[in-house]
């Protein structure tokens, strides 16, 4: 936290804009103070307030200068991104800064903290730019599927490296305060940030003259060639970033000398990709992270305990996966196996991927060093009894789970919270083999653990308030998303999975050819097809399962009965010759599946991808709506989120629900029953939520969050 010195308190006197901009005067220095907590948004009473207070002050006789500041930690973090879509209010963030731009008046921002989108456009829009050491300096627009709207892609790149510039929009990624300064972004400012911004605007004010404008540049010629080679990389890496080339004319349009044809370039491509469905889909995600947020019966006031000590047990790929997440985060962490070989073999296993990180230059040998101090190895169940949360990670089995609840139950506190890594068992039946099952609560992550981001947080029965606010600070904590999801076979994510899973093999046994299954998916925006991915992960875990509790997959089964468990076995759906890990539809493999579904008495048909995709997809939104209707998740978006951040599902197409929404339920719902009758699965009739909705042409959307 910045200290007084770097941030403005809010006990100014409140000016324009209903109290979001408050003025002081110092000598003949005017400071405007943007006070719109929690993180002073360019709202429209902002803009109003800012231009209010800044036409008075350029009017006023007895005012030499002006300076932009803001209460509290942050500067400005962007635009108000709520008034997207909505009618504008005056006045539009663009025309603001043009008038701060023009003012006959030196302007000083003094960034007391993070400048982020419209607010280090607003910063741009100054003739001087102070920033306080902790200050965090970006463009984020990207991550939005937009680009900066309010001169961010032409007033930047007249100020620094153009190449340099279209890496930051494009990375979405802020600078610090130092890397800003050493670029020339800003100049540095230590004690009364304030103070020395005043010092500052009157310094500009005496010496007179025509005041330092970033419009009246224009992007170094000298690095166009730079630029060019910068854009077309980062355009030809990433080919799910559509805005990408729109930034690139941006930028190239600042290479100009008229900034008011760049501010038109930027400005048409901004409302291009408003309206972009693309983008309305980042959108939907970023909206979609912040109703995660609210979690039925967890309310601001519900405590969560402090958790500095926590126990994984378990040392195999997600329980190390895991340790590393807690470590990376300053937790200790005790790592528990059954025995000496496999312990050393889980934290090689660590440790070599920290190697790792530190030759690829993410990690420093100090870091890594601090983390290992952070892991204590025992292959002695007992040590977990001085640790505030205890996370299982063992073989999903469910007597493995329940024996070792048992065992826990003599060793660690009753007041403990004891989670399951569980992907798909029942966390109330593993509950109840432990005292207070109110502590008991699932934490569902996603391998490897220590790199993605979802982590869906399963509430039991019985499961206490308390703990699961303790799991989301968790979960934020080591940099998680934490989705809160009902008990139920395979929660959110896994329970989806089932039905494309069965559609799959339904897709193969109609002859449809492997690799139009899988690349239907990947044109659709997957990194991987159904069937590459189940033979990834390893056919056998499917088939265990199915052996347990039933479920339809002929082909699967065949496969693994006959040695072919997927890329580790060299053969399960597809081949992998020679250990390659792109697969081949082989003869052998085309042989078997044909001879299944002739057994079966199934007669071969084509299918055009349109009709793949809405085999594979149709049943996934099918069974959403019935964990909808069953109150497992607690609102549309979260199953959004689920999908998007832990199974593939392409961001750019919003999630599951979002594409049904666009895709039309009432489409969704004739097909599905289409389906149900071609196959006799009466899983494939609208479920009654979807039926409900298509007949009233009804969207996903439309439902409210449970409360």
């Amino acid at each position: 936290m910045p200290d007084e010195t770097q941030t403005v308190t809010r006990e100014m006197t409140p000016a324009a804009g209903g109290g979001a901009v408050a003025i002081e005067d110092r000598g003949a220095i005017r400071v405007l103070v943007i006070d719109n907590p929690p993180v002073n948004a360019l709202a429209g009473r902002v803009r109003a307030g800012l231009q209010a207070a800044l036409r008075t002050a350029l009017a006023d006789p007895a005012v030499d200068g002006l300076v932009i500041a803001a209460a509290g930690r942050i500067f400005v973090a962007g635009a108000d991104i709520t008034e997207f879509g909505k009618p504008p209010l005056p006045p539009a963030l663009p025309d603001l800064l043009d008038e701060i731009e023009v003012a006959a008046k030196p302007v000083v921002a003094a960034i007391g903290g993070a400048a982020l989108g419209g607010g280090l456009e607003l910063a741009l829009a100054c003739h001087v730019r102070l920033v306080c050491p902790k200050a965090q300096l970006g463009l984020p627009e990207v991550k939005l599927g937009l680009l900066p709207g309010a001169g961010g892609t032409q007033r930047l790149p007249r100020l620094l490296d153009p190449a340099v510039t279209f890496g930051m929009i494009a990375s979405g990624k802020p600078v610090d305060a130092a890397r800003a300064c050493a670029l020339g972004l800003a100049e540095p400012a230590e004690g009364d940030l304030v103070g020395a911004a005043v010092a500052r605007a009157e310094a500009l004010a005496c010496v007179g003259g025509p005041l330092p404008s970033a419009g009246e540049r224009q992007a170094d010629p000298t690095r166009r060639e730079a630029f060019e080679t910068a854009a077309d990389k980062a355009i030809a890496a990433d080919r799910d970033a559509f805005n990408l080339p729109a930034i690139a004319d941006c930028v190239r349009a600042a290479f100009g000398d008229d900034l008011a044809a760049g501010l038109a370039v930027e400005r048409a491509a901004f409302l291009d990709l408003m309206n972009d469905p693309r983008s309305a889909a980042l959108r939907h995600l970023f909206f979609a992270e912040r109703e995660a947020g609210k979690v039925p019966g967890v309310g601001r006031d519900t405590a969560a305990r402090p958790i500095t000590h926590v126990a994984v047990i378990g040392a195999g790929t997600m329980g190390g996966g895991i340790a590393m997440a807690l470590v990376q985060a300053g937790l200790k962490v005790t790592l528990i196996e059954s025995g000496a070989d496999s312990l050393a073999r889980g934290t090689a296993r660590i440790h070599d991927l920290w190697a790792n990180s530190i030759r690829r230059g993410s990690l420093s040998e100090e870091q890594a060093e601090a983390r290992r101090a952070l892991i204590t190895g025992s292959i002695d169940l007992s040590d977990a009894a001085g640790a505030d949360l205890v996370i299982e990670a063992v073989f999903e089995e469910m007597s493995v789970k329940t024996e070792l609840f048992d065992r826990l139950d003599a060793i660690v506190p009753p007041d403990a919270i004891v989670a399951t890594n569980t992907s798909y068992l029942d966390i109330d039946r593993i509950a109840s083999a432990i005292s207070h099952p109110e502590r008991v609560i699932g934490l569902h992550f996603f391998s490897p653990a220590n790199v993605m981001r979802l982590l869906e947080i399963v509430r039991g029965a019985a499961t206490a308030p308390e703990a699961i606010a303790t799991a989301l600070a968790l979960a934020r904590r080591i940099g998680k998303l934490p989705v809160v999801v009902g008990n139920c076979p395979g929660f959110v994510g896994n329970r989806i999975l089932g039905p494309r899973g069965v559609a799959a093999e339904r897709l193969l046994l109609a002859g449809v050819a492997r690799e139009a299954i899988d690349t239907a998916v990947t044109d659709f925006g997957f990194r991987m097809g159904p069937l590459a991915m189940g033979d990834l992960a390893g056919l056998d875990i499917g088939y265990r399962n199915r052996r347990a509790y039933g479920g339809f997959a002929p082909i699967a089964d065949m496969m693994v009965e006959a040695g072919r468990l997927g890329q580790k076995t060299g053969a399960g759906y597809f081949a992998y010759p020679d250990g390659t890990r792109q697969g081949v539809a082989d003869d052998a493999g085309a042989a078997m599946i044909a001879g299944k579904a002739a057994e079966l008495g199934l007669a071969p048909h084509s299918l055009e991808t349109p009709d793949i995709l809405a085999r594979l997809f149709y049943p996934m939104i099918n069974e959403a709506a019935r964990i909808l209707d069953e109150g497992i998740a607690a609102g549309v978006s979260d199953i959004d989120l689920v999908w998007v951040n832990g199974y593939g599902w392409p961001a750019w197409r919003g999630g599951p629900m979002h594409w049904a929404d666009r895709e039309g339920l009432s489409k969704i719902a004739d097909k599905l029953g289409q389906f149900a009758e071609e196959s006799g699965d009466e899983r494939l009739r609208p479920s009654a939520l979807l039926a409900r909705l298509a007949a009233v042409g009804g969207r996903f959307a439309d439902l409210p969050r449970k409360s």
